[in-house]
């Protein structure tokens, strides 16, 4: 099996920063109005107020939250604003930001770009008998839809699974036994490739294979042990 990240290894950072992030904010009210009052919507808002309690009690210094109506909108609102603001990984606005995109891609308002080499790799590694997932901090349906209207056109026949942070944070070793264990393979039959090198760290650290995607205008990494690739021409 392999494994893979998106930002920085399928996909260029950039995208990220500069243009969903900057989606969601511009059409994050809208989204929000426009689910206030539907079952997702509801449980949704549950979710975050949960999440806005825990980190309440954690760190002290976040939005205020109310409860009623238009305020309890507007609490949302400033609460996952400050989560961007923050970059944490939270589900719940994790989850939001993909409902968002999910509009923006059907409008074609929005396609993923990926790096030319994406393509062809996935193409010839299906050929090889490999399995390949997805492991991203994003939510699963927007991985699904990047790589359904990416600029190498619809990438998702090639995917098998796809993992976000519903399945444990990207530097913890547990999550990638987990993903392991759900698609029912041996960690050391999978090669992860991400361009952090702590996210390296924990799934070599649960027994797998492990290479640092080192794109153009990636950050540098810590020093590590793990093999560079600079496209994935270098794998298998």
């Amino acid at each position: 099996m392999i494994l893979l990240d998106i930002e920085g290894t399928t996909t260029p950072i950039a995208f990220v920063t500069q243009t969903l992030v900057p989606y969601a904010r511009t059409h994050l009210r809208a989204h929000l109005e426009r689910h206030a009052g539907s079952p997702h919507g509801l449980a949704l808002f549950e979710a975050i107020r949960r999440e806005h309690a825990a980190d309440a009690a954690a760190h002290g210094a976040v939005p205020a939250w109310h409860e009623t109506n238009a305020a309890a909108i507007a609490s949302v609102e400033a609460y996952l604003r400050w989560l961007m603001d923050g970059d944490r990984k939270s589900p719940a606005l994790k989850e939001i930001q993909g409902y968002i995109w999910e509009r923006g891609y059907e409008r074609g308002e929005l396609t993923g770009p990926v790096y030319p080499d994406v393509e062809p790799a996935f193409v010839r590694w299906r050929g090889q008998g490999h399995a390949l997932g997805i492991f991203s901090s994003g939510s699963v349906l927007a991985q699904q839809w990047l790589f359904r209207r990416s600029s190498a056109g619809d990438l998702t026949p090639h995917l098998q699974w796809y993992f976000d942070t519903h399945t444990g944070p990207k530097r913890e070793p547990a999550s990638y036994a987990s993903i392991a264990a759900i698609a029912g393979t041996a960690p050391g039959d999978v090669v992860f490739i991400s361009d952090v090198a702590a996210e390296l760290d924990a799934a070599r650290t649960a027994g797998m294979r492990t290479a640092l995607s080192q794109r153009p205008d990636n950050p540098a990494q810590p020093a590590h042990t793990h093999r560079v690739i600079r496209t994935f021409d270098e794998i298998l």
